[in-house]
């Protein structure tokens, strides 16, 4: 019922294969990885062979110039079968996204020669100690020493700190309004270090922890565009990722909590008959799939305005990323919360996996923009589009 939106070949094609593979290899280690909360680096050979780590990259370098359409549908797939997996690859997208975007032609050269050398992930590093949302008070500095950038401070909540190859840096380079730049920095690099794993309520089996550069020196090359585009990056390639990103993934839990559900509650039967022909479970998943399926459209529509606009993506578009991050995450958050009610006791329990839908389904309304953030954003830009 939820799975009638039509694509291209090509991008139907792309599903299915994820769908096998994500079927075959990632779902049987979610449960296991969900409670060891162990990150499961099995998967990046398998994730590798097949072209899944490289998708955003140029057809030259290996990759498939991946669209926001088809990069939404495979993590929304990955969000169905292990949604920890999501942010792994969204973290990798992002950055390969930004270089080929914004790289000048011998750093995609490099970069990404690098990137497909052997099975490789990579990370987004934004927020830090004080500030995630509020990008511009972002303290951590790079100065330029002859030929090179010398960089200090600290980011947190890095999805795949620690486990990433590379690190794509936002930074400051002076204290002006729009002083910002991007550097890509190599994991091997002398000043690069990590802080303790996080212990999170959901998303179990994905690395997070701090990212800290001590006197990092990298070579001019790593700056990724010119210096004072970081925050036109920010705004434009880097903010359109959240309807691909969080939004997709949260399709992917919904989707999978109400498949769990609609089963359960045909089959397990009360009174007589199954509790979902009682109005009180099925007007729930009624529910349920109405606001599935307006996520999946508002998602589709606005990766399609993307794809047109990029990489200078209009505020009338981004307006609609934000549309989309917050009815896709906060309908998983209902829809999971949902499914633990339909099933009850059992729902409550690991063996139905609801739970730990329940709990990765959270985290999406707090990262990559909280939602009340996106909600400001809009409610913002509403007010100035009626005040004359």
């Amino acid at each position: 019922m939820l799975d009638e939106i039509y694509f291209d070949e090509n991008t139907s094609e792309i599903r299915e294969m994820v769908r096998r593979l994500a079927a075959d290899h990632i779902t049987p280690l979610a449960e296991e990885c969900d409670a060891e909360d162990r990150f499961p680096s099995e998967l990046l050979p398998i994730l590798s062979e097949a072209g899944l780590l490289t998708l955003p990259m140029p057809e030259e370098y290996g990759g498939i110039n991946a669209s926001a359409q088809i990069l939404s549908v495979v993590l929304e797939e990955i969000g169905y079968a292990y949604a920890t997996m999501g942010p792994v690859l969204l973290s990798t997208y992002s950055p390969l996204k930004i270089v080929a975007e914004a790289g000048k032609p011998h750093q995609k050269e490099a970069f990404f020669k690098s990137m497909t050398s052997k099975p490789s992930i990579a990370a987004f590093c934004l927020s830090e100690p004080h500030c995630g949302s509020d990008a511009r008070a972002m303290k951590t500095m790079a100065v330029k020493k002859g030929d090179q950038w010398q960089i200090n401070g600290t980011k947190r909540w890095i999805t795949n700190g620690g486990v990433a190859d590379w690190y794509l840096l936002f930074s400051r380079t002076g204290k002006g309004k729009n002083d910002f730049a991007v550097f890509v920095v190599h994991k091997d690099t002398k000043g690069l270090s990590f802080g303790k794993q996080e212990n999170k309520m959901g998303l179990k089996g994905g690395p997070i922890c701090d990212v800290i550069f001590e006197d990092v020196l990298v070579p001019d090359e790593c700056l990724i565009g010119e210096v004072g585009d970081g925050w036109k990056i920010l705004d434009g390639v880097a903010n359109s990722m959240r309807c691909w990103g969080a939004a997709a993934i949260t399709l992917g839990i919904g989707r999978a909590a109400y498949d769990i559900a609609a089963e359960y509650a045909n089959e397990r039967q009360a009174f007589g008959q199954s509790i979902a022909r009682f109005q009180g479970v099925g007007f729930m998943l009624a529910d349920m799939a109405t606001s599935l399926r307006a996520s999946q459209l508002l998602v589709r529509d606005t990766n399609w305005r993307v794809d047109r606009e990029l990489p200078n993506v209009s505020y009338q578009t981004l307006s609609q990323v934000g549309m989309a991050k917050i009815q896709a995450t906060d309908t998983a958050m209902k829809v999971t919360t949902d499914a633990v009610q339909i099933l009850g006791g059992y729902g409550y329990m690991r063996e139905y996996h609801v739970e730990r839908l329940m709990r990765d389904a959270k985290a999406f309304q707090i990262l990559d923009g909280s939602n009340q953030i996106q909600r400001h954003i809009l409610s913002r830009e509403i007010v100035k589009s009626f005040s004359g």
